[in-house]
C-alpha cells in the first residue's frame, strides 16, 4: 500500500457515476479502491514501473 496519497479529480457523466458507485457497493468495494486497482493494472499492462510498488508485488 502506498504511504502518501494525491488527489485525482475527474469529470464523469452523473449516470455513469451512479451506476459505478452502485456496482462498487454490490462488490463491497469503494469507488476509490476500484479506481486505484484499475490504475495499477493499466500501469502494469503498459510496463510502467513506479517507486511506490510494494516489495511483495515486485518479488513475483
Amino acid at each position: 500500500m502506498e504511504n502518501k496519497t494525491a488527489r485525482l479529480t475527474l469529470l464523469i457523466d452523473p449516470e455513469k457515476k451512479k451506476a459505478f458507485e452502485k456496482l462498487c457497493a454490490t462488490q463491497d468495494r469503494t469507488p476509490s479502491q476500484v479506481v486505484r486497482q484499475m490504475i495499477r493494472e493499466y500501469l502494469q499492462q503498459h510496463g510502467v514501473e513506479y517507486s511506490t510498488k510494494s516489495k511483495i508485488s515486485q518479488a513475483k
